[in-house]
């Protein structure tokens, strides 16, 4: 289970909407708006704060979803009500770059329940992993017992959490 800031249903937006064919316009971008802020809204509400009826703005939230500008929608759980509320940053470098190693390294530390985001980035660290755990003694237990075991791990640096100023999710 992936663990999220707070907990609120919200919609993911595709960041590349480069690639969709059509613009969006206003009513578009204010539907986004106003998914992103409560993606539980009934078409009804949704309809009534955008300013259009609801056929109209069903059929607008279809064609956003079948385009992948809506990727989905999904639960946002407070780690701290699940235990899980001592986030660490990690930067982790891997010995070597080569296809295998970048594929081994990525699909096991994908598979840490722990690991709540993982990012490869241009340049040094290799990648900014997020984890969220119960507290220092388990962050140490995991980094010791499981990122360090991991296939091309050259040097873990950490940093933790003092507070969460702003999540998009």
């Amino acid at each position: 289970m992936k663990i999220f800031a707070e907990y609120d249903c919200q919609i993911l937006l595709r960041r590349d909407l480069m690639n969709n064919k059509r613009a969006l316009d206003e009513l578009d971008r204010e539907i986004l708006f106003q998914l992103s802020q409560d993606g539980r809204l009934t078409n009804l509400e949704l309809a009534r704060r955008v300013g259009l009826t609801p056929a109209p703005c069903l059929r607008r939230v279809q064609r956003l979803e079948a385009e992948g500008v809506i990727a989905g929608y999904r639960a946002v759980i407070d780690p701290k009500a699940v235990g899980r509320g001592f986030s660490v940053v990690m930067n982790v470098e891997i010995t070597m770059t080569d296809r295998q190693t970048v594929e081994d390294f990525e699909t096991a530390v994908a598979a840490l329940e722990e690991v709540t985001e993982v990012r490869r980035v241009y340049g040094v660290p290799d990648y900014i992993i997020r984890v969220d755990v119960a507290d220092g003694n388990e962050y140490e237990r995991f980094q010791t017992e499981k990122m360090t075991k991991l296939p091309g791990v050259r040097h873990i640096d950490s940093r933790l959490t003092m507070k969460l100023i702003k999540s998009a999710v």
